[in-house]
């Protein structure tokens, strides 16, 4: 955990700066909605529906631990699973607090590392593939989110701003899948970038090395990568499993939204429920603030408006989503790290004393 650490006081005043500029979104929309109005609509809220909203929530993260151990169990030797699920929460952690860093995929591969001694290519492979699993049914649900966005009246810029999202958000993953399905193609194009940035890199560093010693820490990497990638989505138990696993965790965001508004005595339709809060977790991929917040907010207004749901009960709706999917989960989180910190801190003790 040493790693996410220094990630996070190297970025402290940025991490700073986005939350503040996070808050003030919150704040702004909240005041031109009307406090008086939000805070009414929480009042209403039934807490019972609130509570059973974190059940849910923490079933998702259940379920996502599960797909994650049986991935990996097809590609190396998988951790307990309450080993997995605190990396899990570890890793969400790092994520949600430092907007534009590298993603929690790698910090997953970084955590079974320093756990599980398992290679960080390999640890890679299983989150991305992991992820791939999760993408999925993300298509379907995008593709059918545009088709509707298009039909709706709302304004053309939106209309092009959400669709443009969908489609970089399905090509960045995309070029994901690509890259561990074809590793040659990838290597060569890899090659060629660190071919082009080698004489510029190599200033900036004590150390020296060749470029022929780079070229094959990047064919060992990426082969490694493409064989566990592949490993895990040619395994057709694993691959069916996963799939289902993965709907069943869009059916319960899905059903914790609907929880949330229902909280307050408020049933969208389910159609347009379903559509709206698919582009709001996509705004929330978005890396400007931490977990995009005040921007899926506004997003979220201004699309539930289309189906006569009012600003200020979007808005309660969504605090109370936030205090399920992002606040609580990053809470765990932070206790997850310092955990894993604390016995990662321990190992090493251990091994340096016996080698001592």
């Amino acid at each position: 955990m040493q790693d996410t650490y220094e990630v996070i006081r190297k970025h402290k005043w940025k991490i700073l700066v986005t939350f503040a500029l996070a808050a003030f979104l919150i704040f702004s929309i909240t005041f031109i909605i009307g406090f008086d109005d939000v805070f009414n609509a929480l009042e209403k809220a039934k807490w019972e529906w609130v509570l059973f909203n974190l059940i849910l929530e923490l079933g998702i993260n259940v379920v996502w631990a599960a797909r994650w151990k049986m991935i990996i169990d097809v590609v190396d030797k998988s951790p307990k699973f309450s080993t997995l699920t605190i990396m899990l929460f570890a890793s969400l952690f790092g994520n949600n607090v430092t907007p534009s860093a590298a993603g929690g995929e790698p910090l997953r591969a970084y955590l079974l590392k320093e756990v599980e001694d398992t290679p960080f290519e390999i640890g890679f492979a299983t989150s991305t593939a992991d992820r791939v699993f999760e993408f999925l049914p993300f298509v379907l649900i995008s593709i059918i989110a545009a088709l509707f966005v298009l039909s709706w009246r709302i304004p053309p810029l939106t209309q092009i701003l959400v669709v443009a999202m969908i489609i970089v958000s399905i090509l960045l993953f995309g070029i994901l899948i690509y890259a561990g399905l074809r590793k040659e193609i990838t290597q060569r194009i890899i090659i060629s970038i660190a071919k082009s940035i080698y004489p510029t890199a190599i200033r900036f560093t004590r150390k020296e090395i060749s470029f022929s010693e780079i070229r094959e820490k990047i064919i060992f990497y990426i082969n490694r990568f493409s064989t566990g990638f592949l490993t895990a989505l040619k395994d057709r138990k694993v691959f069916l499993f996963a799939f289902i696993l993965s709907f069943a965790m869009w059916g319960l965001d899905m059903l914790r939204m609907y929880v949330c508004f229902g909280s307050m005595g408020v049933y969208p339709p389910l159609i347009p429920l379903v559509i709206i809060y698919t582009i709001g977790i996509l705004i929330s991929l978005l890396p400007l603030l931490p977990g995009a917040w005040g921007i899926r907010e506004a997003t979220l207004i201004g699309l539930f408006a289309v189906v006569g749901v009012s600003a200020d009960v979007v808005m309660a709706a969504s605090l109370i989503d936030r205090l399920a999917s992002y606040v609580i989960p990053t809470i765990i989180g932070a206790i997850a790290a310092l955990y894993i910190g604390r016995k990662v801190k321990n190992r090493s003790f251990k091994v340096t004393s016996s080698d001592s």
